[in-house]
């Protein structure tokens, strides 16, 4: 199995909470730093509310993520991919992310699909979106 490991800069769970809505998703796991018995390394105050592992499932597929404690480059050259039959739910997911974030290429008709787009959601993570026809 393959899936999708994302890492954010403290905002990990606020990602969690709109990918959840975005895609009528459920959060299947989520760990904080403050959650490990014994980390083997140091957990800090403010390094306690941040999400060390977390999963988000929808539709058979798994997404994955968590908050570095390194600095992340956000965008960068990844997209995550989205291709479904159901064009309502690309809708519902391209409204909640395409809040706050950066439009590539707007969610539109094309010659092979029912709407197409891609977006940078305000979290830094690229997101492609096809509803087949």
């Amino acid at each position: 199995m393959f899936s999708h490991y994302l890492m954010f800069n403290g905002v990990c769970a606020q990602a969690l909470e709109a990918y959840a809505k975005a895609f009528g998703a459920t959060v299947a796991e989520k760990r904080t730093y403050a959650d490990v018995p014994n980390p083997g390394f140091e957990v800090t105050e403010q390094m306690k509310s941040l999400v060390l592992h977390s999963r988000l499932v929808w539709d058979g597929s798994e997404l994955m993520c968590a908050d570095s404690t390194d600095p992340v480059r956000t965008g960068g050259n990844m997209y995550i991919s989205m291709t479904t039959d159901d064009e309502a739910l690309v809708r519902q997911a391209w409204a909640v992310l395409a809040d706050g974030g950066h439009i590539h290429m707007e969610l539109t008709p094309t010659f092979f699909a029912a709407a197409h787009g891609s977006l940078q959601d305000r979290f830094g993570v690229n997101w492609m979106f096809t509803a087949n026809a």
